[in-house]
């Protein structure tokens, strides 16, 4: 059976009773006049009554309308109330952001921030990992966003390039290149450095050895440590030097020395956000150089 009345046509019944003027109600939705008083006259023909005497001058109730102004006013207050019962038990959306290992974590923390700020009321969860795993998860929809090292393949994706961190060397104290206050590409010539695969993180292995070739040096690459209190362990040991992003500078570990490199801007890693098909309204102004602006 169709219904002759809905929670709308209630809710210009009860604008109009309460003010009693069709233009101070009209005004108080946000409507013109005309609307409103077309929606009561079609209440009024459904239900087969008058709800409202009006002349040119004034508006009142009839029996009709004072006997339904009650009833329409719970009714809306119930719709109302369920309404905000509901938003209360609604699970928070989820914002699944990945962090590139690349970089010392702490650093990325203005643009994650700024992510949870531009989704307000999501539960933001992040995943550390290595920054080619993090592009294959955001094209497979398993990660919102991710913030990843560049240079890194992603072909069809939106990148926001971000921020820059230059190389440095980290090296043990006792080291001789630890009396310079900085170095070169060419003070790397012959010396055992630490190298993570190429498969881990393929493009920014070729622009680092592609560096080596131009400045004609040859580095005696030793295996990367999986983590990096497992690196610096092997630094300070004296095993190898290390080329780091400078953000690594604010780790203070005992007989690790880092030393700037002359070159390291031209050789510096890019921070970069990659959002997924589902989440291009992240990629909108996000802050760059870890300046995290006010939403308005």
């Amino acid at each position: 059976m169709k219904r002759r009345i809905d929670s709308r046509a209630l809710e210009l019944f009860v604008a109009v009773a309460r003010t009693l003027s069709f233009r101070r109600a009209a005004e108080s939705l946000h409507l013109s006049q005309p609307p409103v008083s077309r929606a009561i006259g079609e209440l009024e023909d459904r239900l087969g009554v008058r709800l409202f005497m009006r002349d040119t001058r004034h508006v009142c109730l009839t029996d009709a309308g004072a006997a339904l102004l009650p009833r329409a006013e719970q009714i809306l207050a119930l719709i109302e109330q369920a309404e905000a019962d509901l938003v209360g038990l609604a699970e928070p959306l989820h914002l699944r952001v990945g962090l590139t290992t690349a970089v010392e974590l702490s650093s990325l923390e203005p643009w994650i921030a700024w992510l949870a700020s531009a989704r307000p009321g999501s539960r933001l969860t992040t995943n550390a990992d290595s920054s080619p795993r993090l592009v294959r998860a955001v094209r497979a929809g398993r990660l919102d966003a991710a913030l990843i090292a560049l240079p890194t393949e992603t072909r069809g994706l939106v990148v926001t390039p971000l921020t820059r961190q230059p190389l440095l060397v980290a090296m043990a104290s006792t080291d001789p290149l630890a009396s310079r206050r900085a170095l070169g590409v060419k003070d790397l010539d012959a010396r055992q450095v630490f190298r993570f695969e190429r498969s881990r993180q393929p493009a920014f292995f070729d622009f680092l050895q592609d560096a080596f070739e131009r400045a004609s040096i040859s580095i005696r690459p030793v295996p990367e440590p999986p983590d990096h209190a497992r690196l610096l362990a092997e630094v300070a040991a004296g095993h190898a030097l290390a080329l780091l992003p400078a953000s690594f500078k604010a780790i203070r570990r005992p007989g690790v020395a880092y030393r700037a490199l002359r070159e390291g801007p031209a050789l510096g890693i890019g921070i970069g956000l990659v959002v997924g098909p589902a989440s291009q309204d992240l990629a909108r102004r996000p802050p760059t150089d870890g300046k995290t602006p006010t939403r308005r």
